[in-house]
């Protein structure tokens, strides 16, 4: 075997301690609690920050240490309200919304769904004098958008399915205008998270692709019909409107009836399952 040289040393260095590096960031998520990541979203140092020219949006990834741990996060500081905003497509939205606040507000609603393992931890924090959303970083490998770029297929059809499933029937809770592949976020094991919601929670009281609405994760089902108004104002106070709510449970009920319908029509075992069964 030939010895390796002194240049080779400091590459294998460099590739050995980014190998560490990345295994303890993504550890974190096993080690911390989701209220423990909370509160180091809320109060840890910023170090680092690099812009993104990804969405519309521009998000910020800043890099954030407690002393203890080191970890990414991303900063949304959008916050715009137009009377009416027209778009390149020709279309015009009145009323038109896109703030961060809409960020917390899916992920407070996620939780109280039992879904909150699909999105990242979004959190209140203001940086650099903006206010805006702060998410736990997510060890990704691609978005949905690479993934059908790529023609890559998931290993397991049935996971990724049935996740897909739990993901359509909340984008179709929270209305969210511009849903798009890219907000669709592929792990290393294909487990998938669903991020950006600044468009979301229009007041239409409609289903916006009722097509979506094929199959239901048993607990979300059971969460949804249990679901009250009183429940998610109370929740989603500080970002969501009285108007917002109501529409939100209005398009709930639509959800309800339409899986009522499917059930009645197909039998109960053809429309809803238990994720953690089929994994």
């Amino acid at each position: 075997m030939r010895p390796i040289t002194r240049s080779l040393i400091p590459c294998l260095a460099l590739l050995v301690s980014t190998f560490f590096c990345l295994n303890f960031l993504w550890a974190d998520d096993a080690r911390l609690t989701k209220e423990q990541i909370k509160v180091f979203l809320e109060t840890a140092k910023v170090i680092n920050a690099k812009g993104s020219r990804k969405g519309v949006t521009h998000p910020w990834r800043l890099t954030l240490s407690d002393g203890t741990i080191t970890h990414d996060a991303s900063f949304q500081g959008i916050d715009e309200h137009t009377a009416a905003k027209k778009f390149q497509s020709g279309n015009m939205e009145l009323g038109f919304v896109d703030s961060y606040k809409y960020n917390i507000a899916a992920y407070q609603l996620s939780e109280l769904l039992g879904v909150d393992d699909m999105l990242p931890v979004y959190v209140e924090r203001k940086w650099q004098g903006q206010t805006g959303s702060l998410s736990w970083w997510l060890p990704v490998k691609m978005d949905e958008a690479e993934q059908r770029d790529k023609k890559l297929a998931a290993p397991d059809t049935e996971k990724w399915n049935n996740q897909m499933y739990r993901v359509r029937v909340f984008d179709e809770l929270v209305y969210d205008t511009d849903a798009n592949l890219s907000n669709v976020l592929i792990g290393e094991d294909w487990t998938i998270w669903r991020v950006d919601f600044s468009r979301a929670f229009r007041t239409s009281k409609n289903l916006h692709d009722p097509k979506n609405l094929v199959k239901c994760d048993r607990q979300l089902f059971q969460k949804l019909r249990s679901l009250t108004a009183e429940s998610v104002g109370e929740k989603t106070k500080n970002y969501l409107t009285k108007a917002e709510v109501n529409s939100l449970m209005a398009r709930r009920d639509k959800i309800v009836a339409t899986f009522q319908s499917l059930i009645a029509q197909k039998g109960e075992q053809e429309v809803l399952y238990s994720l953690d069964a089929a994994h």
